[in-house]
């Protein structure tokens, strides 16, 4: 009879051994299926080159960035459009995890629950968010420099531009793409997939700190010397910025005031609105993750904080989560998460449901964020140079982040538009550019006149 016993509780345990397994394959079937269906490994989806044999991938005037011609993927016409969003479209081998041809490949090939990958062999049509001639003049201001820029409307989520830099032809690959340095994290989304020092971008979240934080904090001077002594650091600035309101240490980008203003406000609290800020959060951008940044607070204090309060020390940030942020300074609190599928409409010409815009948490207080952006477009009045952007009430941040003795600083020029028919946030890294106004804040000049105003503007 025990034995018995022992053999039916035997049976009851393999029997919800199998439960719990087919209801995990249930759960990841559901969830990825997809993938599975799309992987290469599904070789009628694929030619004998091993490129995806179905699916055409649009821009948002219509404009094919690539499709399937007599067995054969090709791309748009245009080089240096191809290299422009090569990071949003994909290569033919499938090294570039952010690319449509990769992230997207169920789309493009029909899936469903329902059907699976059957009728794969047609196809859908995927319109991407972006435009190309956005990304064409994003790719060309960036000059051959490694980076970054992205562009997107900060209400309804649509990524306008998106681009990264180095880049290469998909349809004529360097033989030498491997081992040359030019080529250096070719296959890296560096918008999407890559964090870095941010430099004195990461003095809006200090100032947003501070606006909360310090009561009288609009009636308070600071002194710049050029230089001063916080805890056991020497605390440099750019130049001797003599007496300052808050405004003028914010347009001066003043590492003596911040980092000043960083030691009274604690590493607790800095670490509470960075997170706040969502720069330490992973967006997911239509399933793709983009990358979190990092801060270390650990004994954090003197010092190191002042250096950590101006965007150094062992700060990182990700430049789509510092667009994003953007988008929530200049929309009162929160913005739409970013998204670069505008829709998919298969074979038979049936359209997929509308995007649903879904919006971040509250990133910065409604107040405290008018106080902000009040602060970033008098920068741009007082210190960039308005004339730079005919037509737009732009409002921005610029930075000069130190990546190493010996190494040029990386450039950061990020912000949004204040108008309401141009809602759009921008953010702009140029690896190793220098100044962050004059090097970044030329490259976005270039790409907003063209968004705005429909030509170069320099």
């Amino acid at each position: 009879m025990k034995k018995i016993e022992r053999r039916a509780v035997v049976c009851a345990i393999l029997a919800l051994i199998l439960a719990a397994g087919m209801g995990l394959f249930l759960f990841r079937w559901l969830t990825r299926g997809g993938s599975w269906a799309s992987s290469a490994f599904n070789r009628h989806l694929y030619n004998s080159s091993g490129q995806l044999a179905s699916g055409t991938i649009l821009d948002r005037d219509g404009d094919i960035l690539s499709e399937v011609k007599d067995g054969k993927r090709t791309y748009y016409p245009d080089e240096t459009v191809r290299k422009a969003t090569l990071h949003a479209v994909g290569d033919l081998k499938g090294s570039i995890g952010t690319g449509a041809l990769n992230a997207f490949a169920h789309k493009l090939t029909g899936y469903s629950l329902l059907n699976g990958a059957f009728g794969a062999g047609r196809g859908r049509t995927l319109s991407l968010t972006l435009d190309a001639r956005f990304n064409y003049e994003a790719y060309q201001a960036l000059h051959g420099h490694s980076g970054a820029v992205g562009i997107y409307n900060y209400k309804t989520g649509e990524i306008l531009c998106m681009v990264s830099s180095p880049s290469y032809d998909p349809l004529n690959v360097p033989e030498d793409l491997e081992s040359n340095d030019r080529y250096q994290g070719a296959y890296l989304n560096r918008f999407l997939s890559s964090t870095y020092t941010p430099g004195s971008i990461y003095k809006t979240v200090t100032l947003m700190a501070a606006l909360e934080e310090i009561p009288d904090l609009m009636e308070r001077r600071w002194s710049c010397g050029g230089a001063a002594q916080v805890g056991e650091e020497t605390v440099t600035c750019s130049s001797a910025h003599g007496e300052q309101t808050i405004e003028d240490a914010f347009a001066n980008s003043c590492n003596v005031a911040f980092a000043q203003i960083a030691v009274e406000l604690g590493a607790s609290t800095l670490q509470k609105y960075t997170e706040q800020a969502g720069l330490t959060d992973s967006y997911s951008v239509d399933g793709i993750p983009a990358a979190a940044g990092s801060f270390d607070w650990t004994d954090m204090n003197g010092g190191r904080l002042g250096w950590a309060g101006v965007g150094q020390d062992r700060d990182l940030v990700n430049p789509c989560a510092m667009m994003v942020y953007m988008g929530a300074v200049a929309n009162g609190g929160r913005a739409a998460e970013p998204y670069l599928i505008g829709g998919t409409k298969s074979a038979l010409g049936i359209p997929s449901l509308p995007h649903r815009t879904r919006q971040t948490k509250t990133l910065i207080s409604a107040g405290t964020a008018e106080a902000l952006a009040d602060m970033l477009e008098n920068n741009v009045e007082k210190i960039y140079g308005a004339d730079r952007f005919p037509n737009m009430t732009v409002c921005a941040k610029s930075g000069t982040a130190e990546v190493g003795e010996g190494k040029t600083p990386h450039a950061w020029f990020t912000g949004f538009l204040r108008e309401e028919e141009t809602p759009y946030a921008f953010v702009v890294l140029v690896e190793n550019g220098g100044g962050g106004s004059s090097t970044a804040g030329t490259a976005a000049a270039r790409v907003l006149n063209v968004i705005v105003n429909g030509y170069e503007g320099g």
